[in-house]
């Protein structure tokens, strides 16, 4: 099998092609490479340059992704901060809920989308359980997340209760996304998915929580489900980012799940009011789908045009001999 292989690349090389093996590979097999060792075409996005966005009063581009060409097209597409959330649990996993997701999850699908992000800063989420006993224990994930997930940052949910693993982990050097208001993790103690700060004292609780993550070495956080008034006044009242999910444009960035903002799911799934969507990836993915299952049943594919060429000289040859073929395997 090795040498059929070598014999397959040499006319490539004969030829002077400035990349043979992909060439064959792309002409001869099933496998083609979906181009992750692409130049980057921007700079690397670090917490200076988003700081810098902030200080412009910039807003700042958020989007999740959970695998290879998620992260792929979200960092091609020029999103400063690419997050791999836990979200995934759901939109990738089939979950019921963010809860059930394990550390060794998030890693898998962590090391797959750094695989695609060249640019984007990359964070992300610990899941439920990875972080809650003990500073102590959160730094250990975080710095898991750093070495085998291949993350630059994490982000993890709470207010001023987890202003000391914050703490912990800044002072080990690791950038934290805190993440305030609606925290999915904690729906059960909240009552569900429910809009948060819509009293003063809540918007209160709210201010009290970004201020205490802030002060505990969070570099950003995330803002969900608040109303726009309040979290306007928060971000006025902080000196780090805010990222709005369900929260205004009063905030310093804005954060999406990937396959909700592409309608990248079948009809009748329920989406959260503040999702916009910008694209019909589940339609456009069907028809395709749909028109290839009819093109195989009528034999219209495989035309002429997605097939290999060979002499008429090589068929008629191998017509003869095949009965002859045959036979002899027969009588063995």
């Amino acid at each position: 099998m090795a040498s059929k292989a070598v014999n397959y690349l040499r006319p490539a090389l004969r030829l002077g092609s400035r990349h043979p093996i992909r060439t064959c590979i792309a002409q001869y097999s099933s496998h083609s490479p979906m181009g992750s060792t692409t130049t980057p075409t921007r700079k690397p996005v670090t917490i200076q340059s988003i700081r810098s966005l902030y200080k412009k009063n910039e807003p700042i581009t958020v989007l999740t992704a959970s695998d290879f060409p998620s992260g792929h097209v979200a960092d091609t597409a020029g999103m400063e901060i690419v997050l791999v959330g836990d979200s995934l649990a759901m939109v990738a996993m089939g979950m019921e809920d963010t809860n059930e997701i394990t550390m060794e999850d998030m890693l898998l699908h962590c090391r797959s989308v750094k695989r695609a992000v060249k640019s984007a800063f990359t964070i992300a989420d610990l899941p439920m359980g990875s972080y809650e006993t003990s500073p102590e224990q959160a730094l250990a994930s975080a710095i898991r997340m750093v070495k085998e997930g291949g993350m630059k940052g994490i982000k993890l949910e709470g207010g001023a209760e987890m202003a000391p693993t914050i703490k912990k982990i800044t002072q080990a050097g690791i950038p934290v996304m805190a993440h305030i208001g609606l925290t999915p993790q904690r729906q059960h103690s909240l009552g569900g998915f429910r809009v948060q700060g819509k009293s003063a004292a809540s918007a209160v609780k709210l201010l009290r929580d970004g201020l205490a993550v802030q002060k505990a070495g969070a570099c950003m956080m995330i803002i969900e489900a608040v109303p726009a008034e309040i979290a306007a006044i928060v971000t006025e009242r902080l000196s780090v980012p805010t990222i709005g999910i369900g929260s205004g444009n009063g905030c310093s960035g804005q954060v999406l799940v990937q396959v909700d903002m592409l309608n990248n799911f079948p009809a009748g799934r329920f989406l959260p009011k503040f999702v916009k969507t910008y694209a019909d990836v589940w339609g456009e993915a069907q028809r395709g789908i749909e028109a290839y299952r009819d093109e195989v049943k009528s034999r219209a594919f495989p035309s002429e045009q997605y097939t290999y060429p060979v002499s008429k000289e090589a068929v008629e040859e191998f017509r003869n001999i095949a009965g002859e073929v045959c036979e002899g395997e027969d009588q063995k």
